[in-house]
């Protein structure tokens, strides 16, 4: 697999003059008015898909793609990793999205877009504003991995994350792809 870093979310802000525009969207937000926030998400999310990527940027996933899958017939899972997903007093983990059995050039390109907009979900909008973070300091990356069709799947935490006790170890895990973990129902 290969990786998209945060830096190169950022430069897509920029080059598309989508960090003004967030920006605006953002600025006199009322985040107790939940439909506010709704159609704001709405709409930073819908420019950030539309927007094109820098050329530049597309060949070199391209070409990171061949590498993987030279025929482009691989399966792949596209997941978030926002900067701020798992700091000692927030935590963002499950709140973007993942896209699972990614084929094709096309649909890659289409899925990287799709996972950086998703750090505009209306409960990120929210979570953000409510845990003081500048929406333009947190950043995302989308790791693009091989599709594995897991029987089980499932994720450990080295200490309790409930209760924060070090000599605890958490495993969580459900039958077949772990997306219900991802999404935090499980």
């Amino acid at each position: 697999g290969f990786v998209t870093t945060s830096t190169a979310y950022f430069e897509f802000l920029e080059e598309t003059g989508l960090r003004a525009k967030i920006k605006g969207l953002l600025k006199d937000l009322d985040i107790s008015n939940h439909q506010m926030v709704n159609d704001a998400s709405k709409l930073i999310k819908e420019a950030i898909i539309k927007a094109p990527l820098n050329p530049e940027f597309e060949e070199e996933i391209k070409s990171y793609y061949t590498r993987i899958s030279p025929d482009h017939k691989m399966l792949v899972a596209v997941r978030s990793s926002a900067t701020a997903e798992d700091l000692p007093g927030a935590s963002f983990a499950g709140q973007q999205a993942t896209f699972l059995n990614v084929q094709g050039e096309k649909d890659l390109l289409q899925s990287i877009k799709e996972c950086w907009a998703s750090l505009f979900e209306s409960r990120a909008i929210f979570y953000c504003h409510e845990k003081k973070f500048d929406h333009f300091k947190v950043g995302i990356a989308a790791v693009i991995q091989e599709m594995v069709q897991s029987e089980v799947s499932g994720v450990m935490f080295t200490i309790d994350p409930v209760t924060n006790e070090k000599d605890k170890i958490i495993i969580e895990s459900v039958w077949g792809l772990g997306e219900m973990i991802v999404q935090g129902k499980v």
